[in-house]
């Protein structure tokens, strides 16, 4: 098994390396499914509410100025507002928010504003214009459950709340019991806690190479 990347460790980061992965599932269909209707219809209703404002404010202009308000509205509906909400929440929208869900890297680390984008302009083809027919045959075929806007901005959904089933603690080495009584220790980022401790309940499966490497690295972050 080759040596696998390792990944900046975060407290919002869902996976530092392929052999300490969290392994948060996959969100399932239905629930995608549930989470896009209230998305839509979120998303329409902003756009009936700006399209109703924007021409009441044009009734007085020509119809040039009315089209481009359309136009605007169209845009800040479909794009700018579901870019904005997944971009400020780390990769949740409002029915992601609902259904427990959260858009992720494909390495499993929180999405930015460029993913947020381009899920969004993806999705106002393959949702809006084709009223989500390729968005729900993609989600169906593909192991992750990722649509086309997935697939173009390297990203999947994840069950947000999920319980984790940890094993029990690493024992305390007799050694250590009397350094480990005096030692004066800050809390571990959330992310990186999670990492040695299934890193540790691993080590049996990991090959030694990999195990030194990660182990390494695992050691230098905590020591900082």
């Amino acid at each position: 098994m080759a040596t696998p990347e390792f990944a900046t460790l975060t407290t919002d980061d869902l996976v530092t390396g392929e052999a300490v992965a969290l392994d948060l599932p996959p969100a399932t269909l239905g629930s995608r499914i549930a989470s896009g209707l209230i998305d839509v219809i979120a998303c329409f209703s902003l756009l009936v509410a700006l399209v109703v404002g924007l021409v009441i404010a044009a009734l007085q202009a020509d119809e040039a100025l009315v089209q481009v308000a359309m136009l605007a509205s169209v845009i800040v509906s479909l794009v700018v507002f579901p870019t904005t909400i997944e971009t400020l929440t780390r990769g949740k929208s409002l029915g992601k928010l609902a259904m427990g869900l959260r858009a992720v890297r494909d390495d499993a680390g929180p999405i930015s504003f460029q993913h947020a984008f381009v899920r969004a302009l993806v999705g106002v083809v393959e949702i809006y214009a084709f009223f989500g027919g390729p968005a729900f045959f993609c989600a169906l075929i593909s192991p992750r459950g990722k649509r086309l806007g997935d697939y173009a901005a390297g990203t999947y959904v994840v069950r947000d709340r999920v319980r984790l089933n940890l094993p029990l603690p690493a024992a305390m080495p007799p050694p250590l019991v009397a350094w480990a009584a005096q030692a004066d220790m800050a809390t571990l980022p959330t992310g990186l806690a999670l990492a040695v401790r299934q890193f540790l309940g691993r080590l049996p499966q990991i090959d030694p190479a990999s195990r030194a490497a990660i182990g390494d690295r695992l050691a230098i972050a905590v020591s900082e």
